[in-house]
């Protein structure tokens, strides 16, 4: 019986060491990423996202933001929709399909997102970006039966 207190007792400070951690964990994430969005000229508007998936949204739209134009017209800022597009991209490949990307200087929205997954912010004060992921849900329906094809034998 003593064996069996001790155990749960140890379970629970187990429990709570990790609750502990978690709580310890996340102010340490919020720092990195206001760190991260200041060096990268950002200002995040409105999240229901982890700090990772919220920092590498930041990071690579940076980097996207900064790579070089394509040869054409080397002084043109990339096209927002081909940032959307690029940012979409990342993200399902990372994070599993269905990942939806808004991308401009003036924009409203409404939308319905998975829980986790949304981020609002804006890039160099003016470029702002929504990204967000919706459920996937597979409908299956049944298929209406097919007629039979009448054969086309001739008689010999």
């Amino acid at each position: 019986m003593e064996k069996a207190l001790k155990l749960k007792e140890k379970q629970s400070q187990g429990q709570a060491m990790q609750i502990s951690k978690q709580q310890r964990q996340e102010p340490e994430d919020q720092i990195k990423l206001a760190v991260a969005a200041i060096t990268l000229n950002a200002r995040l508007r409105s999240s229901d996202m982890p700090a990772h998936m919220q920092n590498h949204a930041l990071r690579h739209t940076r980097s996207l933001l900064d790579s070089p134009p394509p040869p054409p017209n080397p002084k043109t800022r990339l096209n927002p929709t081909h940032l959307a597009r690029a940012l979409k991209k990342e993200f399902d490949s990372v994070y599993g399909p269905a990942w939806h990307c808004v991308v401009g200087t003036s924009f409203g929205s409404f939308v319905t997102h998975s829980t986790g997954g949304f981020v609002y912010f804006s890039v160099d004060e003016s470029l702002s970006v929504l990204l967000f992921k919706t459920e996937v849900q597979l409908v299956t329906e049944p298929r209406p039966p097919q007629p039979a094809k009448p054969s086309t034998l001739s008689p010999c």
